[in-house]
C-alpha cells in the first residue's frame, strides 16, 4: 500500500513526522480519511480524535484546534494543541468535564456558553481517546 506522509507541527515542537498508511483527521464538516493520491485541499479542525493508521496499527491522539493541508500525498497539520493518550491527565479531564457542565447547566447572565461547550469538547475528546485505547 501506498504510504502518505504525516506531519503535526505546534509552535514548540514537531509531534509527528513520518509515513502511514492512513489519517483520519476531524474536520469542521465532519471526520474525514486521507490516503495516498487524495485530491488536495486545505480546512479547519475541530476538536475531536485523529487517529495515524499503519500496518493495522493505530495512534489516536486528542487534538482540539488546527488546520490540515493535503497536497502531493503529504498531510500537513499545524495545531496549538494536540496529546496522545500518555498526555491526557485522566482526573483533570473528568474534573474539567464536571466545571463545564455546570458552568452550561447554570442560568447565570455572565457565564460565556460559547467557551464553556468549548471546554466540555475537549474534556470529552481527552476522555475518548482514554477510553478508545
Amino acid at each position: 500500500m501506498e504510504k502518505i506522509f504525516v506531519e503535526i507541527i505546534q509552535p514548540r515542537r514537531t509531534l509527528v513526522n513520518g509515513e502511514y498508511d492512513q489519517i483520519i483527521i476531524p474536520g469542521v464538516e465532519g471526520d474525514f480519511g486521507v490516503l495516498a493520491n487524495h485530491t488536495p485541499f486545505i480546512t479547519k479542525i475541530r476538536p475531536g480524535i485523529l487517529e495515524l493508521i499503519s500496518n493495522n496499527k493505530s495512534e489516536e491522539f486528542a487534538i482540539h484546534d488546527g488546520y490540515v493541508s493535503v497536497q502531493n500525498n503529504q498531510v500537513k497539520i499545524v495545531c496549538e494543541t494536540i496529546e496522545s493518550k500518555e498526555d491526557i491527565d485522566i482526573e483533570r479531564a473528568k474534573k474539567a468535564k464536571e466545571r463545564a457542565e455546570k458552568r452550561i447547566k447554570s442560568n447565570q447572565e455572565n457565564i460565556d456558553f460559547r467557551r464553556a461547550e468549548l471546554a466540555l469538547k475537549r474534556a470529552l475528546v481527552r476522555l475518548n481517546v482514554q477510553v478508545k485505547s
